[in-house]
């Protein structure tokens, strides 16, 4: 039979496993020794930095590759629209007409631009005359006005650019001055003044009496007074590269049959002033024709330095020309 001391052995040996089993249980759970989180920390570096760098890489890529689409499909949307006002064109002053008539520009004296395309254009005016007589729905009649269109190559200028909201590349900007409308007695009956609606500040229309050929005409324009405070050239693109060092095209090339020299048909007509091998234009006013040469820079829009041109980087300096004839008829009334 089993005695008290038997039980108390028994007692003595269960404990100790008990409590054995306790301890066995708690070093289980008691985590990682500092040796293995060492190596897991090694392991992890070792895997996730490549997958970080490339990470990095694809994304400064995709930034990069946003920068060149939005860069040339700005500077292909800029000459489509500058394509379309210029087939409007009844003259296109070359660069002898540019200096004929620079002073009379608007913004003449100003350092930062230059005018690289001046045309006179005939601009259509819809449902501007009132008619006389209502004929079935119509009420109105359409007119047509001339006006003189400038597109201006301007560098950065922090100075005059309170906003700030420029880049620190060329842009183009553009300014139309438009003829009013007059009232017809035969379409018109309310009219209340000289003109249904006024010139702007400054027009004055081209002078066919006076003598001599049509470019002597066209280069003897001169503004009627002076322009308002108001008056400004709207900004049509922005990054328009300003890199030096690139070379214009022979415009004798271009356009072989025409009398005028090489530097006559080049545009813009102030050489020096702005760099012109990133806008420029070859005109030939005989045959009212222009080819015009763009050229952007979409480095400048990732990078805060080191963004001018260089032949590694040259696929972010996007290009485009094209040649355009203006259909329009000087004289056409």
């Amino acid at each position: 039979m089993l005695n008290k001391s038997h039980f108390n052995k028994l007692n003595f040996f269960l404990n100790a496993q008990l409590k054995h089993k306790k301890f066995k249980q708690v070093n289980k759970t008691a985590g990682f020794t500092l040796i293995e989180l060492m190596v897991a920390m090694i392991l992890a570096v070792l895997v996730i930095t490549p997958l970080l760098g490339f990470m990095i890489n694809i994304l400064d890529t995709d930034r990069k590759e946003q920068a060149k689409i939005n860069s040339e499909q700005e500077i292909q949307t800029a000459l489509d629209y500058i394509a379309q006002d210029l087939q409007q064109a009844i003259y296109i002053y070359d660069a002898d007409g540019i200096k004929a008539i620079r002073n009379q520009l608007l913004d003449y004296s100003s350092s930062d631009r230059v005018p690289v395309l001046v045309f006179w254009k005939r601009k259509f005016e819809k449902e501007a005359i009132e008619l006389k007589k209502v004929t079935s729905s119509k009420t109105k009649n359409d007119a047509f006005v001339y006006s003189l269109v400038t597109y201006y190559l301007i560098q950065d200028n922090k100075t005059n650019d309170a906003k700030n909201i420029w880049s620190n590349q060329y842009r183009i900007a553009r300014f139309e001055l438009n003829d009013g409308i007059e009232p017809d007695d035969e379409y018109n009956t309310k009219v209340t003044s000289e003109y249904i609606q006024k010139p702007d500040p400054g027009f004055a229309k081209f002078d066919l009496s006076i003598q001599g050929t049509l470019e002597q005409k066209m280069n003897a324009w001169k503004k009627d007074g002076i322009y308002s405070r108001s008056q400004s050239a709207d900004v049509l693109v922005d990054y328009v590269d300003s890199s030096q060092g690139f070379k214009t095209i022979d415009c004798k090339s271009i356009f072989p049959k025409s009398k005028k020299n090489k530097d006559s048909l080049k545009v813009p007509a102030l050489n020096g002033v702005l760099n012109n091998a990133s806008f420029y234009a070859c005109v030939d006013i005989d045959n009212t024709t222009a080819k015009i040469f763009l050229r952007g820079n979409a480095l400048a829009r990732i990078e805060e330095n080191n963004y001018g041109y260089k032949d590694d980087v040259k696929s972010y300096f996007p290009s485009a020309s094209i040649n355009v004839k203006g259909r329009g008829f000087i004289g056409v009334e």
